[in-house]
């Protein structure tokens, strides 16, 4: 059967009669210039700040503060070179697609469903991971005299999801609003838990002395900078999530690019203060194990104080921030797969109000079932991390291809640093890719079997059904018609 992309005015292969193409978009339309500049500030930073209230804190039982540190660092440079190229990309093509309209027009049908494969993997499983860590909070605080279980999961998605379907506007100021609140929160904890930091409280953890390279800098030697790689990634995790917001922004290439490096500033300050402050008040043995570590940190002679109450409570605000961002990414990012083919079209129907509902119901259906059944946070996180990281080196690697192959592809905005910038991220992402199966190999083979369903799905039967209409596959379709005249 040949391939739906060969005419870019080709309707969608099952499109009912006398459908075109363009009705075909017309029923999968989002609503567009709900967001600004400070809106999508606040989403990408809503992504990422539930990573600061706890789950970082294990690296320090892979790595101690010096492995930790010196991951976080790497990462947090990872993520800033990504965070750069992909700002270049979205200003190109400011799609809903995000990172898989970049890396298909770069290495193709292939190189696009594996990336966007990859960032769905990430956005359905963390959601699900953070609903049981909500349970735990919701718990933990007493709240309704509920207990951690299947009812406070439904409730999150339910609620949550509802927002979404009410309308995209509605649904980020709810979530500016709570990220607020808990980025308020950590700067509080941090004024005040440096009122009880000690320098040599950073370095309390035992010396592995077998551990090549050890020191009570490095407890468990240079391997251990390798294992925290994934909890550096913790404080970041998600900031790339921005661009799929581009359809529903106003002025997407100069927003999205001024939005993303502002939420990656802020980021890379709450990460700093986080650390330095829960390590150095709490210590580093005691926050290793810690379920959460800020609290624990403020603690005096095992006894809770004012402060830690109210960040425990900010701690729930975080979680919610990233649990309803990343609903929203994920949504989006299965919209834009579906539509242009990639997975069953229907998936990618709006409503009334231009939300993609079904794009929300089933990974929430999904992202239930998983949390119901398992109960397992840490491990969904996990397998999150890996789909992340595989997504990373694709995203990295389509910029580098794009300059190379592209080089006079008009480029609203320009990565500083350019090739250099995205090869940093590419060998970055890889070596954080690998480190996935040091921290957790079932994890890392939960992902690759998830991915090769999806790649046996995609090489069989949508391969073929691509929808060139979709403006991701029009992009490419533009790339293709481009250098046969060139070649002419």
């Amino acid at each position: 059967m040949a391939d739906r992309t060969d005419s870019p005015t080709a309707p969608p292969a099952d499109a009912a009669p006398g459908e075109g193409t363009a009705d075909y978009l017309e029923k999968r339309t989002l609503r567009r210039g709900s967001a600004g500049p400070l809106l999508l500030t606040g989403l990408g930073v809503a992504y990422v700040v539930s990573g600061d209230y706890s789950g970082w804190n294990f690296g320090l039982a892979h790595g101690g503060f010096g492995g930790l540190a010196v991951a976080a660092v790497l990462m947090g440079l990872m993520y800033t070179c990504m965070v750069f190229a992909l700002a270049e990309m979205a200003a190109i093509l400011p799609t809903a697609g995000g990172g898989y309209g970049f890396a298909r027009r770069a290495l193709g049908p292939w190189g696009g469903f594996l990336t966007g494969t990859a960032i769905l993997i990430e956005y359905v499983l963390a959601p699900a991971a953070i609903a049981i860590f909500i349970g735990d909070y919701v718990q933990s605080l007493h709240l309704f005299g509920l207990t951690s279980g299947w009812p406070v999961y439904l409730a999150c998605f339910v609620l949550f999801i509802g927002i979404h379907l009410w309308g995209v506007g509605e649904a980020l100021r709810f979530s500016f609003v709570v990220t607020g609140i808990a980025v308020a929160a950590l700067l509080v904890f941090a004024a005040g838990a440096f009122g009880h930091f000690d320098a040599g409280r950073l370095n309390d953890i035992p010396v592995d002395a077998g551990a090549f390279g050890s020191s009570s800098w490095l407890p468990f030697g240079l391997l251990g900078i390798w294992a925290a790689f994934p909890f550096g990634m913790w404080f970041f995790l998600g900031v790339e999530g921005v661009p799929l917001a581009a359809e529903e922004t106003r002025d997407p290439a100069r927003t999205l690019p001024k939005a993303m490096a502002t939420s990656m500033g802020i980021l890379l300050l709450l990460a700093l203060l986080t650390f330095l402050a829960a390590t150095g008040a709490g210590g580093a043995d005691a926050m290793k194990d810690a379920g959460n570590p800020l609290v624990a940190a403020l603690e005096t002679d095992g006894h809770g104080t004012a402060l830690g109450r109210i960040v425990n409570y900010a701690g729930l605000a975080g979680l919610v921030a990233s649990f309803f961002s990343l609903i929203y990414a994920g949504s989006r990012q299965l919209f834009a797969l579906s539509r242009a083919g990639y997975l069953p079209r229907f998936l990618s129907l709006t409503s009334r109000r231009k939300a993609p509902y079904l794009g929300l119901l089933v990974p929430g259906a999904l992202g239930f079932g998983l949390a119901a059944a398992t109960g397992d946070g840490a491990r969904m996180l996990n397998v999150a991390v890996f789909g992340a990281t595989i997504s990373y080196a694709l995203m990295s690697l389509s910029h580098i291809v794009l300059r190379r192959r592209e080089p006079h592809l008009a480029r609203p905005y320009r990565t500083p640093g350019g090739v250099l910038t995205s090869t940093t991220a590419f060998v970055l992402a890889c070596a954080a890719l690998v480190a996935t199966f040091v921290v957790d190999v079932a994890a890392a083979l939960i992902a690759l079997g998830v991915y090769a369903v999806a790649a046996a799905y995609f090489a069989l039967y949508s391969r073929h059904r691509l929808v060139a209409g979709a403006p991701e596959e029009e992009f490419a379709a533009l790339a293709r018609a481009e250098a046969e005249l060139a070649r002419e």
